[in-house]
């Protein structure tokens, strides 16, 4: 059998950009969750596509949220665990710093959704080995926070040149995007020694530069038709290589200028939402077109048992 490719969104709010970024106001936690996620909802329910929405543990603690949220789970998509504070640092916490984080995010999100959250992916990309003995004492079944490009450390590098933050800020975000050594991991889904599953992010094969549908939306604010054929080349090298994508979307990929100004900084915002969302449909059904598609829980439910991540790690699809 074919093996299933996943899509998946980080529901990150509009405050935990701004915090990521250094900018004032995103202490009151300003939100466009009740404007995206219908958007976000119509776009998919026209590709007849069911996804995994990682949230925000904060977001399901804040009234004006719930409703939004609630549309999400009631739609019959996955809901994973996305942190609760959105911090891209965990790797620097305790255990019992992280217990905290990833368990007080599964109360606030099940308290609204109704959902038990079994996957993980650790706000830009942070994970550690800590990390994930904490999911899997947890009990989690996979974990999506490693992405295989070449590119992370210069992404890191761009946003600390357009940011605000103290030096201290920067010094807590060092491992935002992942290190360089990570280009060199498996695309593929493969299984740690403590049983837990992890689904890298795609990232283009052999090339490993980032296919995720922001960098997409950045290549179509230049040219949609190179964003198109930048997607195509990806596609095309995956079917090659065996490679069932894990294609990731963000909220700022259904947004525009005109409902969030603020995010002025975020590369390809002033591409028109409409778009912006005829582009992720066309992501979307191109992907449906050459593999069967599912949740990241079919995905890792697939899996074959653990397998030693000796002969993972190495391998370079």
């Amino acid at each position: 059998m074919k093996p299933a490719a996943s899509i998946s969104l980080d529901l990150d709010n509009l405050w935990s950009y701004l915090k990521t970024q250094g900018e004032s106001g995103w202490e009151s936690f300003p939100s466009y969750l009740d404007v995206v996620v219908p958007r976000i909802l119509e776009t998919l329910d026209r590709c007849n596509q069911r996804i995994t929405f990682f949230v925000v543990g904060k977001d399901a603690t804040i009234e004006s949220n719930r409703a939004a949220l609630k549309q999400i789970a009631d739609a019959g998509h996955e809901i994973a665990n996305h942190s609760f504070m959105h911090e891209p640092w965990l790797h620097l916490y305790s255990r019992e710093q992280l217990h905290e984080e990833i368990g007080g995010a599964e109360n606030a999100i099940a308290a609204v959704t109704g959902k038990k959250t079994r996957g993980f992916r650790g706000p830009g990309f942070s994970t550690s080995p800590l990390v994930r003995e904490v999911l899997v004492e947890r009990g989690y079944q996979y974990d999506a926070s490693i992405f295989p490009s070449a590119l992370g450390p210069v992404a890191r590098l761009f946003f600390f040149l357009n940011s605000k933050l103290s030096a201290e800020e920067k010094a807590k975000r060092q491992g935002l995007y992942g290190k360089f050594s990570d280009a060199f991991g498996t695309l593929q889904p493969f299984t740690w020694p403590n049983g837990l599953i992890e689904i890298p992010v795609t990232t283009m094969p052999l090339f490993r530069v980032p296919v995720h549908a922001t960098y997409l939306m950045f290549l179509a604010q230049k040219s949609e038709a190179l964003a198109k054929t930048y997607w195509g080349m990806n596609l095309a090298l995956s079917r090659v290589r065996g490679i069932a994508p894990s294609l990731l979307l963000h909220p700022t990929d259904f947004l525009d200028l005109s409902d969030v100004p603020q995010m002025d900084f975020f590369p390809g915002m002033k591409v028109s939402a409409a778009r912006k969302c005829a582009l992720v449909e066309h992501t979307v059904r191109s992907i449906q077109r050459h593999w069967p598609t599912g949740s990241m829980t079919a995905v890792a439910t697939a899996m074959p048992s653990a397998s030693p991540i000796s002969t993972l790690t190495t391998q370079t699809a």
